[in-house]
């Protein structure tokens, strides 16, 4: 069974920052592009910044100069730094990793979200 736990969500005004983390664990043979979505009420979920195993990495043009995405290979985690967050940020934050476990080809993993709320 493979899980992706994050942490790190919660309640920041305007200009602050956050860190989010999100650790694999299970039985895990491989993990290739790890990365952060997010969905706000009634929109989307959209692709926040995704990095591959060997730290090559994308972002949306709205989080760009904002947010940096890293990994730790030997952990089995990625992170998420946002700094200078605005209102619109507010959404809840997915963790996304495609996996090779033990037993099974690649697959997809999500965990289970974290809120992250930008106000006043």
């Amino acid at each position: 069974q493979v899980q992706l736990v994050e942490s790190g969500g919660g309640l920041v005004q305007p200009g602050g920052s956050l860190r989010l983390s999100c650790a694999a664990s299970g039985r895990i043979s491989d993990i290739n592009t790890m990365g952060w979505y997010r969905q706000a009420p009634g929109e989307e979920r959209e692709l926040v910044a995704a990095i591959t195993k060997g730290g090559s990495t994308n972002s949306a043009d709205s989080v760009k100069g904002r947010f940096t995405i890293s990994r730790d290979n030997a952990k089995n985690t990625v992170y998420l730094q946002m700094n200078s967050l605005k209102p619109e940020d507010t959404a809840v934050y997915y963790c996304y990793a495609r996996i090779r476990s033990y037993f099974s080809a690649w697959d997809d993993y999500w965990g289970q979200g974290t809120q992250v709320t930008i106000s006043s």
